[in-house]
């Protein structure tokens, strides 16, 4: 195989947000001019060390994701000119996909006009919500129709594939209320629809705020109804469900994503961001400052290396495969103990196979996280 035929992807993080939600456990930092200017240094810096190790072994680059936090907490300029410089550092496939997520406060028409000009071909925004009433509890600021404004203004700028990302099972929201929010998703027309269970973090807001009986926490059975409603009513507006939280429109599925459900290698650029190349997983300090301070000292800024055997590659491949809705080929899974394992959820109704595939339940879907902990 050559070079331009592996599936290569680049993940950027930004890690600054205006302010934090009351759900998000994520590594962030708070937008601000000097702390912005330090990590645009840093990640230039870090571009250039990659550059010079030639770490890609010149693969080109099927899809670039500029992550978060809130990528657009920087100005689109900036956005644009990093994007030019990964396109003068690596080779990129002509057809790559490449994403920035936003807040729909946080981008003009100008803005998006800038960011579809350098290049960006799909933008995510966090909508979570189309109930005003939703966003007090989990600290979202805006309005819903900040996310109508912010898709006009993306299409007329260019971007045909837009994801929106949504919360389910938020306090006080009812199964109507949920129904409500996915018609009005579709007066927007997205390509794509990212629909995530309400988890509540340790030490996050939300979850101090649980524990002061502030606010009420996940109904885990009404979760599941909200889940059942989104999967019959986004089939039936022509979405397929092809991984446990996403859902697209013909041709839309992320690439970037499926990199990571299917094996495929990736480099993470920023404080935070992991990567995966050449069987070893490794990940970028989560602090800013620390981030810095090995750019500034030439130094690339891991905190961890792990090289994986051929034993947990396989591992990883079943565990990550098996949030897409088709599935795992038999064939990958090749070691005793995980057919042990299979047998063993297949019996308690977590997981189904044939001759071909292994695939999660509609059950184990809703119990994933157990069965991966039970593949470990």
């Amino acid at each position: 195989m050559s070079p331009s035929d592996e599936n290569l992807g680049l993940y950027v993080h930004i890690p600054f947000c205006r302010r934090r939600c009351h759900f998000c456990a994520f590594y962030l930092e708070i937008a601000q001019s000097d702390s912005m200017a330090l990590f645009h240094s840093a990640l230039v810096q870090e571009i250039s060390l990659y550059r010079r190790k030639a770490s890609l072994d010149g693969h080109v680059l099927q899809s670039i994701y500029f992550g978060g936090g809130t990528p657009t907490s920087l100005p689109a300029d900036q956005l644009a000119s990093l994007l030019t410089l990964i396109r003068a550092t690596w080779p990129i496939a002509s057809a790559a996909e490449i994403t920035v997520e936003a807040h729909p406060t946080s981008v003009t028409v100008q803005d998006l006009t800038i960011l579809a000009d350098a290049g960006f071909n799909r933008i995510s925004f966090g909508a979570e919500s189309m109930e005003d009433k939703d966003f007090a509890s989990i600290g979202r600021f805006g309005q819903v129709q900040d996310t109508a404004v912010a898709v006009q203004a993306a299409r007329h700028a260019g971007f045909s594939n837009i994801n929106l990302d949504l919360m389910y099972g938020l306090p006080g929201q009812s199964l109507q209320d949920w129904a409500h929010t996915l018609e009005s998703l579709m007066m927007l027309a997205p390509s794509h629809i990212s629909c995530y269970a309400l988890t509540i973090e340790e030490d996050t807001r939300l979850a101090q705020n649980i524990a002061r009986n502030l606010v009420s926490p996940p109904d885990d059975m009404l979760q599941i109804d909200m889940e059942s409603a989104a999967e019959r009513f986004l089939a039936q507006e022509g979405f397929s469900r092809y991984e446990i939280s996403n859902y697209a429109k013909p041709d839309c599925a992320c690439r970037h994503n499926l990199l990571y459900w299917t094996g495929g290698e990736y480099l993470g650029l920023g404080p935070s961001a992991q990567s995966y190349l050449h069987g070893i997983r490794f990940g970028n300090v989560a602090d800013l400052g620390a981030y810095a301070a090995c750019l500034n000292d030439n130094r690339l800024p891991m905190t961890d290396h792990t090289t994986l055997s051929v034993s947990e590659r396989q591992r990883d491949a079943l565990v990550f495969g098996l949030r897409l809705l088709r599935g795992v080929p038999r064939t990958t899974i090749t070691a005793a103990e995980r057919d042990h394992q299979i047998e063993a959820l297949i019996a308690k109704g977590l997981l189904d196979a044939d001759h071909n595939w292994v695939r999660l339940t509609s059950l184990g879907r809703r119990y994933a996280d157990t069965v991966a902990e039970q593949l470990f």
